[in-house]
């Protein structure tokens, strides 16, 4: 049977994923070896997610770690669409980005789009997809960045603060050319056309507020991508440096195929799941293995049709030699799908129970990591001063 067609858009993720047409598809770069070893100068070592390829594709990461070794620091910028609770797929690309904060000290902005949560959906109000920005703000601040350089943004709460960028990103941005790349149609509301501005304006927003250009980098997954094509070709208009993008792949849910998806919560592991249902969920998983055990001491399964062994690679076995070990018992046959599943079970729940704890304490701290509407000296470095 023919496998599903690959759709990849920053709304929509299905098929089996070919990340090598994704590069050719979107125009990005691929991430070599030699780009990595450039950035183990600064890092003094490889995160996981990029021994692993997990990150695999880029803009411009060249061209920022040349600005970088020439003196000029940049900030990092990623987001989260507030739609439901978070789950492991979104929390990937928050822990790397926190990697890149502690090793180049860098300032963090991260958009919580509420309001394009609302303006696409048929079933959240506005007061729902508030509820949920600060829900998933506890995720982020649990993730354990630095909240002394970590600003958090609600796009409707703290509009006043974006807005001056964002219209000036609409200005240079044409109906046709959003329609071409998002797909917009007649029947689209008004709101979601000029979304992309506002999720253009955090590149922007601290070389707006220091008066002098800073370059921006932005870990994401490769979904995101068309929404900084756009910015990308309008930053040269406002004499802003274009932002530099490092591109993750997907964690895939636990059904057959496809990427995680919170409309599907039986192939998530959601954050705030009991840990007793996300073992649970562990164990029901599908896998890559055979009909039978005979079959499979035999034959031997395909680790790489298996988010179990997907699990352990993104996240879950932090050892390259016990990840390979895993993957050549998988193959050969000697690791069953059942013994898998029971020893990724405990590595989850202790995930699990260890974030949870830290998503508690964020409750103290999260109103203070927002950026402040009333903030005089910000507005005034905006040029919005209150009259």
């Amino acid at each position: 049977m023919a496998s599903e067609e690959m759709v990849v858009t920053p709304w929509e993720v299905a098929g089996e994923i070919d990340y090598s047409k994704l590069i050719e598809q979107f125009g990005t770069q691929q991430l070599t070896d030699r780009l990595l070893e450039e950035l183990r100068k600064y890092t003094g070592e490889l995160h996981i997610q990029l021994r692993r390829k997990i990150f695999f594709s880029h803009r411009d990461l060249d061209w920022l770690l040349e600005k970088y070794r020439m003196g000029e620091k940049f900030v990092l910028y990623t987001g989260r669409g507030p739609s439901g609770n978070v789950h492991l797929g979104h929390v990937i690309p928050w822990i790397f980005t926190k990697h890149l904060q502690d090793k180049f000290d860098a300032k963090l902005y991260f958009q919580l789009t509420d309001d394009e949560k609302f303006l696409v959906s048929q079933n959240l109000t506005i007061k729902d997809t508030l509820r949920l920005t600060y829900d998933n703000a506890l995720d982020v601040l649990a993730t354990g960045f630095d909240v002394k350089k970590t600003f958090l943004i609600s796009n409707v709460r703290n509009v006043q603060t974006l807005y001056k960028v964002a219209v000036e990103v609409a200005k240079h941005v044409t109906y046709s050319t959003a329609k071409a790349v998002f797909g917009f149609k007649e029947s689209s509301n008004i709101g979601i056309i000029f979304f992309p501005a506002m999720q253009a304006a955090p590149c922007f927003l601290e070389s707006a507020i220091s008066g002098r250009n800073v370059p921006c980098l932005i870990p994401a997954a490769i979904d995101q991508d068309p929404y900084w094509r756009i910015t990308r070709d309008v930053a040269p208009k406002l004499n802003y440096y274009k932002p530099a993008q490092i591109h993750c792949k997907f964690l895939p849910g636990l059904g057959k195929g496809g990427k995680m998806s919170s409309s599907m919560p039986e192939t998530c592991i959601f954050t705030t799941d009991d840990p007793d249902v996300a073992a649970g969920k562990i164990m029901n998983a599908y896998t890559g293995g055979r009909a039978t055990v005979e079959e499979q001491r035999r034959l031997g399964a395909n680790p790489y049709a298996c988010p179990i062994y997907y699990y352990e690679m993104f996240l879950f076995e932090q050892d390259d030699v016990k990840l390979a070990e895993i993957e050549n018992r998988c193959r050969s046959g000697d690791l069953l799908c059942g013994e898998h599943k029971a020893s990724l079970a405990p590595k989850v729940v202790r995930f699990l129970m260890e974030h949870q704890k830290r998503r508690e304490k964020a409750k103290d701290v999260v109103s203070e990591c927002f950026i402040d509407p009333c903030d005089k000296e910000l507005q005034t470095s905006l040029g919005l001063e209150m009259f």
